[in-house]
């Protein structure tokens, strides 16, 4: 199992999400998106496997500007703007190889062990 978490650390689902991972010993690469943020494959990766970027964006997000930009957009420009303003993800954004999920779900996790 190859894990990638991909949050902030300031977000305690992303917390609880490593913590669930390091609590059955399974290796976790954690990328903060203050720093790095997801690449153009890893964003289109997450976004095929979750089922489209709806789900992706968080409606909570401190950002609204961004955020609003993003929804108006025309289709072509929505996933340039989301890479350039990934502070309007929800996290965490957890990856192993083709899967992934958004947010603390141990009980899909499970299902990858």
């Amino acid at each position: 199992m190859n894990i990638q978490i991909f949050g902030t650390n300031k977000c305690f689902d992303t917390k609880k999400a490593i913590r669930y991972f390091k609590e059955r010993n399974i290796k976790v690469q954690f990328v903060d998106l203050k720093e790095k943020g997801l690449s153009k494959g890893e964003y289109t990766k997450v976004k095929q496997a979750v089922g489209g970027l709806d789900t992706m964006l968080n409606p909570k997000c401190k950002d609204k500007n961004a955020l609003a930009l993003i929804q108006y957009a025309v289709a072509d420009e929505k996933d340039a703007k989301v890479l350039d303003n990934q502070q309007v993800l929800k996290t965490p954004i957890v990856r192993n190889g083709t899967k992934a999920t958004i947010g603390y779900v141990p009980e899909i996790w499970k299902t990858w062990e």
